[in-house]
């Protein structure tokens, strides 16, 4: 049995367009409100079409001295030009970007 972690893709989000970057505030105050957007392909843009999407992406929260991380929000992006007259035909595609809002009671990591 192997670790999962030795198989989740790392990468540079200024370089990979797979890689979700993240935008928060650099540190908030214990239970203070703040939003974080999530996005792909802030840097080199993601294509958004029938054949080739996003389909979600989920947001966790690591908290300092944790020993698991929490699953915070998962959003699915599920409109990408799909139609009965053909691929990229619809009239509605979801772009790959979210915005979460909450709270935390301590210190911690924000992944994607």
């Amino acid at each position: 049995m192997g670790n999962l972690g030795e198989h989740i893709q790392k990468a540079d989000w200024k370089k990979e367009k797979h890689v979700p970057a993240i935008e928060c505030p650099e540190s908030v105050k214990a239970n203070d409100i703040f939003q974080v957007k999530v996005t792909l392909g802030k840097e080199v843009a993601h294509p958004n079409t029938t054949e080739h999407h996003i389909r979600w992406i989920t947001l966790y929260y690591h908290d300092e001295g944790g020993k698991f991380a929490h699953e915070v929000a998962h959003i699915e992006f599920n409109a990408h030009g799909e139609s009965a007259e053909g691929p990229n035909q619809g009239p509605v595609y979801a772009h790959h970007e979210a915005t979460a809002t909450l709270k935390i009671a301590k210190p911690g990591v924000l992944h994607a």
